[in-house]
This record gives structure tokens, sequence and C-alpha cells, in this order.
């Protein structure tokens, strides 16, 4: 059977995307766990500023909301964690290695609970408006730091924002949220937050635990009591390309969120997933990037009324993919998409040079466009690696959720 390409979709529902929130604090980028650290936060400036550069600005309203207090903190993290990360804020030097906080991946910063409760904030006013039908759309690329557990810090995440964003809607009385996931890690951290919770989804595809931090998201892993069958992990070969990180999405997700009728869809993306990230194994291109984030906008339209909350995640091509990435991103939920080969603003590509002596990409695109994936239902290879872990991921849930595996 031939490969299919986006061109064979429906074309992008934009019903009401036009009421669509950026959240955006500048003081998210002091974020910042110093020179030497992968996650540099000119990852965020530049993404605002390639924003900006095309006008999207425009399109959206732009909503700095306030940080996360102490009782929404408290949705998801324990109290005790929660004044060890104040404690570490004010006295870094004294910082608890029992809470993960002060390691290599999470050193202490002075400032760190109010940035981090900043970031978790806009994530949180990003799901409030979206359940209020302030905005249908709602995006953080701030967000998405899916590692923070209850109780300790982890892979670079202190306030773990996007489950503190779910179990806020579940707070405003939301009964069906899904949560997806397509950074390159396993997003750890949401699942064990609601691991035994069946009115939160959570399905990530990342790359497989045996080759990457954080050693977890089997297929297995299904959720527990009244949630078995809620936690669904497709654990990706190293070296997955875009055909097949393309078919596994398309195999899995749109069949469960259908079944679990989300009232809203939650969303990440971290862009770690690209062939030039250096701190993982896929080979992604930012175009099958883009194709996810079409394919979530679609979802949430036709599963949960238009209501998408869109989060940014991990990627540390912090000058060659994330802007471009997120930008996408903003562009799909303010429903003036970014064509793919559109030429990338000159002054965009002077402020980077000038920032970071990197000479940035000429185009939106990694000229992969369209891309082409092939339907599960064009047949199984029991050979091929990549089939063999979307058969595991449906073997393992599907059956659970009297879907046909």
């Amino acid at each position: 059977m031939p490969g299919r390409s986006l061109l064979d979709l429906p074309d992008t529902v934009t019903g009401m995307s036009g009421r669509a929130q950026l959240m955006w604090d500048e003081a998210v980028t002091g974020y910042d766990f110093g020179p030497d650290h992968p996650m540099d936060p000119v990852r965020l400036s530049l993404t605002r500023s390639l924003v900006d550069a095309f006008g999207l600005d425009r399109e959206v309203s732009v909503v700095a909301a306030k940080p996360a207090g102490d009782s929404t903190l408290r949705l998801v993290h324990r109290g005790d964690y929660v004044e060890a990360v104040r404690a570490a804020s004010a006295e870094p030097s004294a910082a608890d290695g029992a809470y993960g906080l002060g390691t290599a991946d999470d050193p202490a910063f002075a400032g760190m609970h109010e940035v981090s409760a900043l970031i978790a904030g806009q994530s949180v006013g990003a799901a409030e408006a979206v359940w209020r039908g302030e905005a249908l759309h709602a995006v953080n690329f701030a967000g998405g730091l899916h590692h923070a557990m209850p109780g300790s810090a982890s892979g670079f995440c202190i306030y773990n924002d996007a489950s503190l964003a779910i179990a806020r809607l579940l707070e405003l009385g939301a009964q069906r949220v899904a949560y997806v996931d397509v950074d390159v890690h396993h997003g750890d951290g949401v699942q064990a937050a609601f691991w035994d919770d069946p009115r939160v989804l959570t399905v990530s595809l990342h790359e497989h635990p045996r080759t990457l931090f954080p050693q977890t998201g089997w297929p297995e892993e299904t959720g527990a009591g009244s949630a078995e069958g809620s936690a669904v992990n497709v654990a990706l070969p190293a070296g997955t390309g875009d055909a097949g990180w393309l078919r596994a999405f398309h195999s899995v997700v749109p069949e469960l969120i259908a079944d679990f009728r989300p009232q809203v869809l939650v969303t990440q993306h971290g862009a770690d997933t690209h062939f030039e990230d250096p701190l993982a194994h896929l080979a992604v291109s930012l175009d099958a990037q883009r194709a996810v984030q079409v394919a979530c906008h679609e979802l949430a339209h036709e599963h949960a009324e238009g209501r998408w909350v869109a989060l940014g995640g991990g990627g540390y091509a912090v000058v060659e993919v994330v802007p471009r990435s997120w930008t996408h991103l903003v562009g799909i939920a303010a429903g003036r998409e970014v064509a793919p080969e559109t030429m990338i603003p000159e002054s965009w590509r002077q402020e980077v040079f000038a920032r970071t002596r990197q000479s940035a990409p000429r185009r939106m695109t990694d000229g992969r466009w369209p891309v082409e994936w092939k339907d599960w239902e064009s047949g199984y290879d029991p050979a091929d690696r990549l089939d063999q872990a979307v058969l595991a991921a449906r073997r393992a849930v599907f059956p659970l959720r009297g879907l046909l595996a």
C-alpha cells in the first residue's frame, strides 16, 4: 500500500481557533540552571522573538498568568517538597539532595521557586482559560516540565506544570482529560501523578527506556486499580525517523482519543525528538513534529470540542530546532499556520547571531514536507522493531479499554 501524506488528511479544522492565548511572561527566562546546562533559556526568548517576527502575536491574546500559589502546587506536589524548593531558592548552597535539588540535572539557583511557580502558573492559567471558554486553545511553550515528581525534582524539572494544569482541570469539574506527550523522554511525572485516576488518560511516545532517561515508559505500565488501561506507553527504538514516528502516533493515539472522548486535550511537544538534538537518539524532522502538532489540533476539534492546551517540553538544539518547532505550534493554535517552506525573517536571524554567535536556519522546514507514513491497517511487519513497539503498546492497553489490539 502506498505511504500516506499529510496531504491525504482533511484540512485542519480552524473552528474558533482565533480565540487562542499565548501564555508568556518574560520572567520565565529566569529558569536558568547555569551556563553549562543544556536547558538554555535562550530557547524560550528566541521562540518568543520568532513568534513576533511572523506577526503571530497579533493573532493571539498574549497573557501573563500569575504564579501558581502553594494551594495550587499542592494539587500535585507534597508540601514538604514545595518548602524544600523554597528553601533552596533562598539559599542554593543548602539545597537538599534528598529532594533531587542541587544535582547535576537540577542545580539549585536563586529564585528557583519563584520562576518555577511562574511557569506552572502559565500552564494552570492556560487550562483555566480553556475550561472557562475564555480561549479555545492556549499555548505555554515554556511549560511541559513533565519529569518532576510529587516529592522531587527530576530531569531538569522542578514543578510539573503539565500535571498541575490537569489537576486544576479536574478541580474545576472536568471528568475526562487526555494527555498526549511526544517528547523524546517518557512523561513519567504526569503518568505517576494520575497512575490510579481513571479521569486522566496519559499517552507517551518516547525513545525506548533501554537507551534513554528516565528508563521508564515500558508498554506494560498501564495504570492501577480502576485506572488500569489509562496509562499508555509507546517505547520507540533508537533511530526511529519520520515515517516510523508518525506511524506510531497514528496507530495508537487517534483511536484512544476517540474512545476516551476527552473534554480537554493537553499535549506536550518536546522538540528533542529531532535528529539534531544532542541528548537523545531519534531521527525526527521539524516537518514531522509540525505534522503531529497539526494532528493534535485536529484531535482536539474532533473529540474535545476544540479545547486544547499545548505545552513545550524538552529540546536542546536551542537555535536550529526549538524556536521553529514551537513557532509552528503557536501558528497552528492561532489558526494561522506557518507554511513549511516559509523563509525566516532576516531580522530574527540577525538577532540569533548577535545573541548566540550561531547561524540561524533560513526556512521553517527541514525539507521533508509533505511527510509520509503508512497506516497500521496497511499491514504489520513482525520483523520491524517499530512495528513491534506499536504492537506491544496496543496489546498492553487496547484490550483493557475494550478495543481490538
